[in-house]
């Protein structure tokens, strides 16, 4: 039997772990490339074999993941996929893992088709711990089918899968998610800046909230490692992903005529904390636009 080959395109700091998984996990051959040969050379010692092209990736791989930042780019990989592979004969798959709009995404899923190629949209959430430990929350949008033969693959990068439903499914289902998350945080921020401006301490805000009605993964997440310490590191999920997240979140209201006022303020409220300085830096720091304290100076932090 030939072993299954397998490419990987976009080795940031949620695929690099992805690729890693695929590759000691899946008994395939891994293929990875990034424009950034260092992230290349760590896999090389994890299992994975470079690809010095994408086109040279795409001669062997009969499915490859994306995980890009935006949507531009995983346009023009794919259109230089579909050329790769012209005439070549077989049916190739391309998995979207990144975060796209479901316009682009829907493209993307024309454009191979009418090459004879299938794609699935499977943006994933949590954190780069769960990249590196194999347990996302994998969001799978596309045939029946085709998500069912992409499963033992998603399975080595997390432990919930989920079939959203057809082409651009699992894109809405993300972009959604995150959207909640990010109004739920600033939901936090706001009432830790009011409890602290009358005193109260925020750990003990954050006390009172998980032993309630209240209690969220995100006052226990962002709540506890982020907003309470002011702490916002680079090399989290940035502040100017989380716009672009809830900036997408809007197209889709709009497209069915929702106000989806929440989603707007949280975005009016990114916005300035960008124009503030923290654009790079983990998206609770919104907290310091919200916030009665007096403001942090991100260039110094």
């Amino acid at each position: 039997m030939t072993l299954q080959t397998l490419g990987f395109i976009g080795l940031g700091v949620m695929g690099e772990p992805m690729c890693a998984n695929l590759a000691a996990k899946s008994g395939a051959r891994v293929l990875c490339h990034d424009l950034d040969a260092a992230p290349m050379r760590r896999l090389a010692e994890r299992g994975a074999v470079p690809a010095d092209s994408l086109r040279a990736l795409a001669h062997e791989a009969s499915v490859v993941f994306l995980c890009l930042a935006s949507a531009q780019a995983a346009e023009s990989v794919v259109e230089a996929l579909a050329e790769a592979w012209q005439g070549s004969g077989g049916v190739r798959t391309v998995v979207d893992m990144g975060t796209t709009s479901v316009l682009a995404t829907r493209r993307m899923a024309e454009r191979l088709a009418q090459a004879g190629h299938r794609f699935v949209d499977a943006p994933v959430a949590r954190m780069p711990a769960a990249a590196i430990a194999g347990t996302l929350s994998i969001m799978a949008g596309g045939t029946a089918e085709d998500v069912s033969a992409l499963m033992p693959h998603f399975r080595c990068m997390g432990s919930d899968i989920t079939h959203c439903g057809g082409t651009g499914a699992g894109q809405v289902v993300k972009i959604l998610h995150n959207t909640v998350l990010f109004e739920a945080v600033q939901s936090l921020a706001e009432a830790m800046a009011v409890a602290r401006a009358h005193g109260v301490d925020g750990a003990v805000l954050l006390d009172a909230i998980e032993l309630g009605s209240a209690d969220s993964r995100a006052a226990r997440v962002q709540g506890r490692e982020a907003l309470l310490p002011r702490h916002y590191p680079e090399g989290r999920f940035a502040t100017r992903y989380a716009l672009k997240d809830v900036s997408l979140a809007l197209e889709l209201a709009q497209a069915v005529g929702l106000e989806a006022a929440m989603a707007r303020e949280t975005a009016s409220t990114l916005r300035r904390t960008i124009d503030a300085g923290w654009g790079d830096r983990y998206y609770p720091a919104l907290y310091e636009l919200v916030s009665a304290a007096p403001p942090r100076d991100a260039a110094n932090d």
